[in-house]
């Protein structure tokens, strides 16, 4: 059976065990366990290749920041940020709506997990805007549409994986999804308040605005409550931006300074409620590691089939020009973010799409923000669309009113974010080139 034969099956296995609801990792051992069969691989010398490529310490901040989030999450730590968020945008009508957009960008600054800011600002935010007369689906597709804001706003979990799957710097591809992350708050905050405005059928009274003494006094009040939770961020993103500590040790401050502040200064968690974090932390961790080992040992077997050569003649025998050759894979990246989640995308898309990108000259930090945006978007775009159906399970509102709201997003807010991305380089690699300088190879 010849190579493209396997590989076609191998992706047909791949879809059908994923759509037919098989847990994740074992979908994706599925073929890999066909490819070594039919092509007589020594499955020894993967595994022993993949152990030591996974034996990593840059993926030890993956956990720390799942576990810095969880508390943060149990501990009320996002309540405050929130409330913070809130003296700014609280004269504005629907303001509470871009209150929720800034605030998940925030929250993700400190976990880097999707997921947990759609928990988290989505229990927080959901009643708020139900007892102030928001459409139910505006309110779930805001939570849903923010919750991507987690792997852009660094540091981001899928950041690390694409930086240590394809030998790139971490910092340089946190740095490289800043300015796209930041449009898109901006983008979605604008969209979300038009949204609540031009609604005809859920009319938001007045807000109340203070006096400008007692909008001080609370704005005084309001920020002396919220400084620890200010701090976090603060903490993490100086640490690592300043040179201060990697982003392993960072995920490791955060959970050190997160569980005195949780556990005894906004008393929202117990220390018994510790053991929850930790094994809650443990199980996403175990399942993510899983995934990797078994998406590694894929990703190896299509590079040393020549994969990216098979697909680069393909796109090529199509069209050289490089704007459109970006303009498949974000096709491609599309198609794969609508079927997996943003890790299994990473981990296939990375050391596959990289080697194309490089021929075609592109910058491989470029791409991580190209493929940060395209995975962020997959997360709310069916038939997968994981976020919506956490958001619908976080707020109660059924996943179809959030899909009709979460459509406008995608169009006027994802889609033109990530052309902007896509090509004007300089969006993703201006920070990092006046932040490293010199150390940055583009």
């Amino acid at each position: 059976m010849t190579f493209g034969t396997t590989l076609l099956i191998s992706v047909i296995m791949l879809t059908v065990l994923i759509l037919y609801g098989v847990p994740i990792p074992y979908a994706f051992a599925a073929p890999v366990v066909l490819i070594v069969l039919v092509n007589d691989i020594n499955p020894q010398m993967l595994l022993v290749t993949t152990y030591g490529k996974v034996y990593s310490l840059v993926l030890l901040a993956i956990p720390f920041f799942i576990m810095a989030g969880v508390i943060m999450e149990k501990g009320k730590i996002g309540t405050y940020l929130v409330d913070w968020i809130e003296c700014f945008t609280g004269r504005i009508k629907g303001g509470l709506a871009a209150a929720t957009v800034v605030a998940s960008a925030v929250f993700g600054s400190v976990c880097g997990s999707g997921s947990a800011t759609v928990a988290c600002i989505g229990g927080i935010m959901a009643p708020r805007m139900k007892a102030s007369n928001y459409n139910p689906g505006i309110i779930g597709a805001v939570i849903c549409c923010s919750g991507p804001l987690g792997l852009l706003i660094p540091p981001s979990a899928i950041q690390i994986l694409y930086a240590w799957s394809t030998n790139q710097s971490v910092l340089a591809c946190f740095l490289a999804t800043v300015c796209p992350g930041v449009l898109l708050v901006i983008c979605m905050s604008i969209t979300s308040v038009i949204l609540i405005k031009r609604d005809k059928h859920y009319r938001l009274p007045d807000p109340v605005i203070l006096p400008a003494p007692e909008r001080r006094k609370k704005f005084i009040r309001v920020t002396r409550e919220s400084i620890p939770a200010l701090i976090m961020p603060v903490i993490v993103l100086g640490g690592i931006y300043g040179g201060i500590m990697t982003p392993t040790e960072a995920g490791a401050v955060a959970i050190v300074y997160a569980i005195p502040i949780a556990c005894f200064y906004y008393k929202g968690m117990k220390l018994r409620q510790l053991k929850e974090v930790l094994t809650e932390a443990g199980i996403t961790t175990g399942a993510i590691l899983c995934l990797l080992t078994f998406v590694s040992i894929m990703s190896r077997l299509f590079l040393q089939e020549g994969l990216p050569q098979i697909i680069l003649n393909a796109l090529t025998m199509i069209s050289q020009e490089q704007w459109a050759i970006l303009l498949m894979i974000n096709v491609i990246l599309i198609l794969l973010g609508m079927i997996t989640d943003d890790i299994c995308g990473t981990l296939i898309a990375a050391p596959i799409l990289v080697p194309i990108c490089l021929s075609i000259g592109v910058s491989p930090i470029h791409f991580a923000a190209i493929l940060g945006v395209n995975l962020g978007m997959g997360n709310i775009t069916p038939p997968c669309a994981p976020f919506i159906f956490l958001a619908s399970r976080t707020t109660g509102i059924p996943a179809a009113s959030i899909m009709k709201y979460s459509a406008v997003f995608i169009v006027t807010s994802y889609i033109p974010v990530l052309i902007l991305t896509t090509y004007i380089p300089d969006l993703s690699l201006w920070l990092p080139n006046m932040v490293l300088g010199d150390k940055l190879a583009l």
